[in-house]
């Protein structure tokens, strides 16, 4: 019976040993949209992504791609996140299947984290350069300390060729050339499996005589001290020894064949410059905002008043990177994400023009899948429902005005 025992003890042992080694082996590809697990909130009342352009849909290994459009630092930031104080433009994506060669908000180069100010839109872009062949979801991105991650609007991204044709050359401030993709390798290499091979060492030593139970019973027994030998204490201090001579050595001779070398920099910038947006002559009042759950359709009763001196119609609602557009006012030109934009989502109880100086209330409906699809409709069981949004006017020559409304929303069941 005992011989029985062992035996289906020993198989469960070897199926659960092959079922951990399959799950490590088992890599499935990533996907996209992890954008839908951000809280609602944070997408719609802290940056908000406008005028994007994906300068390519499809590059070949070792080219190139530029992400490029404006974002508005959402003035109304919501208490629970940290402020934009310490922010870093970022692009995601699933690993690094294409690299960054550089990053710019208003024109200038920011390699390290900037300080963002409350109510200011700065223009970006990011040159990103092709590395690993796929289809890949690009996202623009702003990480702020204390906040994480802030997802903008992503687009799919073909990759083609082969990645062992991959470089990514780069000239050092003393005339060097390297090539960074593999620059290195060997000597990573080498000094893991050195202090692997030491640490492996090190527990063959000590795994060499009985283990758990004997040395339990003897430290229960008051003989602990019987359990570490003299011939132990040596080799101990021999490893000691010949881990900080071995340390010493590698510094030394790091040194001597680096001799310039500069730290990381990470300092903060600020006086990052924002773009000087125009006076808007467009004033709006959100009377009142509810979500109907059944239609998918948010609601809002929008007082609006043109003191400019051209007439005025409402043409896009934009919010957590969705758009909501309305078709007989403006369309799209800018291929964007058809997942994340409502061609004729936008309608209007009274879409006609609003002549300079006139004040009009209207009923304005932006509806779509995409309230359930990207899980903004979780805003109403938020214990602060709000929303928040840029809404776009055009006049009759086609010019653009922005303007941002942020209202509690009410949720409505039926």
């Amino acid at each position: 019976m005992k011989t029985i025992k062992d035996k289906i003890a020993k198989l469960s042992f070897v199926a659960l040993l092959l079922a951990v080694t399959s799950a490590m082996f088992y890599t499935p590809a990533a996907s996209a949209h992890g954008e839908k697990s951000q809280a609602a909130f944070m997408r719609m009342r802290t940056i908000h992504w406008f005028d994007l352009d994906w300068s390519k849909d499809e590059v070949a290994v070792n080219e190139q791609i530029t992400i490029s459009g404006k974002f508005h630092v959402f003035a109304g930031w919501p208490e629970t996140v940290d402020k934009p104080e310490v922010s870093f433009l970022n692009i995601g994506i699933p690993g690094p299947v294409f690299i960054r060669q550089g990053s710019w908000i208003g024109g200038q180069l920011v390699p390290r984290s900037v300080t963002l100010e409350l109510g200011d839109t700065y223009e970006f872009k990011v040159l990103l350069k092709a590395r690993r062949p796929g289809d890949w979801h690009v996202h623009t991105m702003m990480n702020v300390e204390g906040g994480g991650p802030i997802i903008g609007p992503g687009k799919w991204v073909t990759v083609t060729g082969t990645m062992g044709d991959f470089v990514n050359p780069l000239t050092t401030l003393t005339g060097t050339t390297l090539d960074l993709e593999d620059y290195g390798l060997a000597n990573i290499y080498f000094w893991h499996a050195l202090w692997m091979s030491i640490g492996a060492a090190w527990m063959l030593f000590w795994m060499k005589r009985p283990m758990f139970i004997p040395r339990h019973i003897a430290v229960s027994g008051g003989k602990a001290d019987t359990l570490i030998s003299a011939t132990d204490k040596k080799v101990a201090m021999g490893f000691a020894a010949g881990t900080l001579g071995l340390l010493m050595f590698s510094l030394g001779a790091t040194n001597e064949e680096y001799p310039i070398t500069t730290p990381l920099q990470a300092g903060l910038m600020r006086g990052i410059m924002p773009i000087e947006m125009p006076e808007s002559t467009v004033s709006v009042k959100v009377e009142d905002a509810t979500y109907r759950v059944p239609g998918r359709a948010m609601q809002m009763t929008l007082t609006i008043t043109n003191n400019g001196d051209s007439a005025i119609r409402l043409g896009e609602f934009n919010t957590a990177s969705v758009r909501f557009l309305d078709a007989d006012v403006t369309e799209d030109e800018s291929g964007y994400p058809d997942d994340l934009l409502a061609e004729e989502g936008l309608t209007q109880s009274d879409n006609s023009p609003i002549a300079p100086g006139e004040s009009k209330t209207i009923e304005v409906t932006a509806s779509d899948a995409a309230w359930e699809v990207y899980r903004l409709a979780d805003l109403i069981y938020d214990p602060d429902s709000r929303f928040a949004g840029l809404l776009f006017f055009f006049d009759e020559d086609g010019n653009r005005q922005m303007t941002m409304v942020d209202a509690p929303l009410i949720p409505s069941f039926i």
